[in-house]
């Protein structure tokens, strides 16, 4: 039962990077994540209501109620490295990296949870890492000598539209040296996998749907603390209704995800509950095809493939 729980997981946070990415669009990231919150927050307290998993709540002890909060720290750091991340890269990019937290969660999970790493979970991983490395496809990058003769060729041909694009394309090739979004992307995948290993320890002791609302509540205030911080605040008036509408959606799906995931977190192992729940990638990545014509290249795909191949390795016994 538990992996019917974590590939709706799946199914789910595909769903929210393609809602999320529309969303953000317009929207500054940081600001973005507290709406979104609020949304995942109302929702989840909303199904501990429902489930009667509230009365448990006087019962929750200091241990979990620290791992919880822990968790909920590391989820926050993670959502707001990886919707920066989307906001700046493409769907296709950025997910893979944040996927690759599946190989850091294993190894985590084996030093912590003393879950065993068998020949086939290495396999998996090997596998997963290298479709995550394929998949950074980067931009072709001018030379050195044609970041210098096209502006140069622009002048003298006398265009200012050939001067401005030429310009452009220099500045291009020196910004994408460092692509900013990676970073982010690898903060995301790094948070992600403390906020598995940390979330599985914070349920072990309470109903994981109550567990869920704890922790959203910790990511909340975490997230509106940063606006404020960053003095961010006066962005919310500007948001347009259309922003708004993709973020509350994108909202809900999360909240659907976190619900699956951390129930099936609680009746699974985290090392193989990490990897289903990351074939959200297939989702994600056909939905950019559909909704902002996101390409794969042949060297992606077979990155794909691998991704997907170790992940599903992880379900064999």
């Amino acid at each position: 039962m538990w992996v019917l729980f974590a590939f709706g997981s799946a199914l789910f946070a595909g769903v929210t990077a393609i809602l999320a990415k529309v969303g953000i669009r317009n929207t500054d990231s940081d600001v973005a994540t507290a709406i979104r919150t609020i949304v995942v927050l109302l929702f989840s307290w909303l199904m501990a209501w429902i489930t009667g998993s509230t009365a448990g709540l006087a019962a929750v002890s200091g241990r979990t109620w620290l791992f919880l909060v822990l968790s909920g720290l590391a989820t926050g750091a993670s959502w707001l490295c990886y919707f920066r991340a989307l906001q700046m890269g493409d769907v296709n990019k950025v997910g893979p990296i944040d996927k690759s937290s599946t190989v850091l969660t294993m190894l985590l999970a084996f030093i912590f949870l003393g879950e065993a790493i068998t020949p086939l979970k290495v396999l998996a991983m090997v596998l997963i890492g290298g479709g995550a490395y394929l998949m950074i496809q980067r931009k072709a990058v001018p030379t050195q000598a044609e970041a210098v003769t096209e502006p140069v060729a622009a002048m003298v041909s006398g265009s200012d539209t050939a001067i401005a694009e030429a310009s452009g394309a220099a500045g291009f090739a020196a910004r994408a040296k460092k692509p900013a979004w990676l970073l982010y992307a690898l903060g995301s995948a790094v948070f992600a996998s403390l906020t598995s290993i940390l979330g599985k320890i914070g349920i072990e002791n309470v109903n994981s749907t109550l567990g869920t609302a704890i922790r959203t509540g910790v990511v909340l205030v975490m997230a509106w603390a940063i606006v404020f911080v960053r003095g961010k605040q006066r962005v919310v008036p500007k948001i347009d209704g259309h922003s708004y509408l993709f973020l509350v959606l994108s909202g809900f799906a999360t909240g659907g995800s976190w619900l699956c995931y951390y129930r099936a977190l609680q009746m699974g192992q985290a090392s193989v509950v990490v990897p289903i729940d990351k074939l959200s990638i297939l989702v994600s990545i056909a939905f950019s095809r559909v909704v902002f014509g996101e390409r794969l290249t042949v060297k992606s795909a077979v990155g794909l493939g691998l991704l997907v191949g170790g992940t599903l390795l992880l379900l064999l016994k």
